[in-house]
């Protein structure tokens, strides 16, 4: 159940134009400092994962490694997306709440 809640905040901040996503744009938003929370899907390849660690450590923005490229793409009604960078504090703090529960 909590699980669905923080797919539904994607959802909702998706529609309000607050994520960017795909690996090109979640790297500009977290360099650029707009990012407020970086997700990144459980089975994207070790490098992405290890690159977004390192990223989100150095920018100071908080990571979850959560979810599957195909559960990630369709909370945003896209295909695949292994990695997301959320631009709203609001919608961060939500998500980030469900995800720590």
């Amino acid at each position: 159940m909590r699980q669905s809640k923080a797919l539904s905040l994607i959802s909702l901040a998706t529609k309000a134009g607050k994520i960017a996503s795909g690996e090109f744009m979640t790297e500009n938003e977290t360099k650029s400092g707009k990012a407020a929370l970086v997700i990144v899907a459980e089975d994207a390849s070790d490098n992405t994962k290890k690159k977004f660690r390192n990223m989100c450590d150095f920018y100071k923005v908080p990571i979850y490694i959560y979810g599957d490229k195909e559960t990630l793409g369709h909370a945003m009604g896209k295909e695949f997306r292994a990695s997301l960078a959320i631009l709203d504090e609001g919608f961060a703090k939500g998500i980030q709440k469900h995800l720590d529960s």
